[in-house]
């Protein structure tokens, strides 16, 4: 008898495919078009929005220059941490606003400059609703002392000019020294993701623990703050005591800010005291370069706040300063400026100024920083030694003037001369003031900026105005939208294969039989 394909082939015919394997083919086709429609809907869903950035400007009106920030962030995640970075600034030309006191009028108008770069990287359609804060810090404390009517002239030229530019003009004001200390605070402790655990926390592996913040130690030119969390804060100072609460967690802060005690007013306290004992109209410094030399004139030094106390009559109109370049001579002369003689407290920094036990990691930014990168003392990836610290600034203020101008050629004299004095004044406000030691001097971090952004109290003073940290934790959804897709996908996944494997199971198509003889 033939076999039945032989019949098939003898008739000429195709063999019919039979109903259960059409039906498995059909179900089959389905699966993959189900499967298919899934992934293309979880791809859709996932694909990111178009991105609805925010923009804040932010203007530090410091005491030798100012700069302005623009800051940006995705406006549907406002109230996360880490997410705000700073994507432009400009430093403005000329001296500081409280520069201008002869000439207020002028203030406002050396700000033309950035805030045209301002406008051409925010988006145009953006302008109105972006935010834009002006902070002035000691320069123009100073001069609110000096001449209160003329800070008032130049913050009223500076807010002329920010009201005809194109932003939503927030304010121009002269911020206190305690709120540039919080603020700077908060910016690094916000870049570094100590408030919740994101950010750039991974730059400095010292910081390891979550629930711990950074301390912040700022140096400007005419101030100088160190603010930290400490767990041995008395209440015996309230006038140094900030509280805050940040994403549900309390943060009891300590926080000072020397006026007169920034790099440049150090300089001139140091030259104030130096005239006292003067004989001549020469005066060989240690604190400047061997063969230096610079001319002073008596009758502005003295109109200064930070030196009008030691005011003298003086036989000369002008003091010629000649560098001598002695390391240890000019940290005997500098450490006179910190009084430790007398604490009303339980424990003192100086001048009678209360200081609770250091505690914690410590970001050193601005001048701490600019004056340190200088010097070649902040590229290692662990902090320097304290005693190699030492060695390296005495090293370079021993080196003769004409050297060290032959080297740096590209760096403008006035700043040149000074970094022997401020590293120098640095090591002394640290050990001598604060009483750093060389133990826990491996814990100060030199910081010029975290992540894209620089570390400084601007940041830190946007986002408290833009109300952007909030007080409790925002509620966050257990599954984001992408994954929730993803796991539906997967799920549906998982279902057909089952589905699909137990119809095989208990229904065996007749094709996959063996043919009948």
């Amino acid at each position: 008898m033939p076999h039945f394909s032989e019949q098939m082939a003898a008739t000429g015919t195709k063999p019919k495919m039979s109903s259960t394997r059409k039906i498995l083919l059909i179900l089959g086709f389905l699966s993959t078009l189900a499967v298919i429609a899934l992934i293309a809907v979880a791809v859709t869903q996932n694909k990111p929005l178009p991105k609805n950035i925010k923009y804040g400007i932010v203007l530090d009106a410091g005491s030798s220059h100012t700069n302005l920030y623009v800051y940006e962030w995705p406006a549907e995640k406002e109230n996360d941490t880490g997410v705000v970075k700073q994507v432009e600034v400009c430093k403005v030309e000329g001296p500081g606003i409280s520069g201008y006191s002869h000439a207020t009028e002028k203030a406002g108008p050396s700000l033309a400059q950035c805030l045209q770069q301002a406008k051409e990287v925010i988006p145009s359609t953006q302008h109105k609703e972006t935010p834009v804060y002006l902070g002035a810090t000691a320069g123009m404390r100073l001069l609110r002392l000096e001449n209160e009517s003329a800070a008032d002239e130049v913050l009223s030229s500076v807010e002329t000019t920010l009201r005809l530019a194109p932003f939503n003009f927030q304010g121009a004001r002269i911020i206190t020294g305690e709120e540039e200390g919080a603020y700077g605070w908060i910016t690094i402790n916000y870049l570094l993701g100590s408030f919740k655990q994101s950010g750039w926390k991974k730059l400095l592996h010292s910081l390891k623990s979550t629930s711990e913040t950074s301390g912040a130690l700022d140096l400007g030119g005419a101030s100088t703050q160190i603010t930290f969390v400490s767990k041995e804060l008395s209440s015996e100072s309230p006038e140094n005591e900030l509280y805050f609460r940040l994403y549900g967690k309390d943060y009891q802060v300590y926080t000072h800010s020397f006026l007169c005690y920034g790099k440049d007013q150090a300089l001139q306290q140091k030259l104030a005291r130096d005239l006292q004992t003067v004989e001549s109209s020469s005066l060989l410094d240690p604190c400047f370069h061997q063969g230096y030399q610079r001319t002073i004139n008596i009758s502005d030094f003295f109109k200064n706040p930070c030196t009008s106390d030691k005011k003298k009559q003086l036989p000369f109109s002008q003091l010629y300063i000649e560098g001598e370049g002695d390391y240890q001579k000019c940290r005997e002369n500098i450490q006179k400026l910190f009084d430790k003689t007398n604490c009303p407290y339980s424990s003192c920094s100086f001048n009678g100024i209360y200081l609770p036990p250091l505690q914690g990691d410590f970001g050193a930014f601005s001048a701490f920083y600019f004056v340190m990168n200088f010097l070649n003392l902040t590229g290692e990836a662990s902090p320097v030694p304290l005693n190699k610290v030492t060695r390296t600034i005495e090293s370079f203020c021993a080196r003769p003037w004409q050297e060290v101008k032959t080297m740096y050629q590209n760096i403008k004299e006035k700043y040149l001369s000074e970094y022997c004095f401020s590293g120098a004044y640095i090591l002394s406000l640290l050990e001598n003031g604060y009483e750093f030691t060389e133990d826990n001097w491996q814990r100060i971090h030199f910081l010029g900026k975290i992540g894209s952004s620089d570390a400084g109290w601007t940041l830190g003073y946007m986002l408290n105005l833009t109300n952007m940290i909030p007080a409790e934790e925002p509620a966050l959804p257990p599954l984001s939208h992408g994954s929730y897709v993803g796991l539906m996908v997967l799920c549906s996944l998982v279902l057909v294969s089952v589905l699909l494997f137990a119809w095989l199971l208990f229904h065996k198509p007749k094709c996959l039989q063996k043919g009948v003889v």
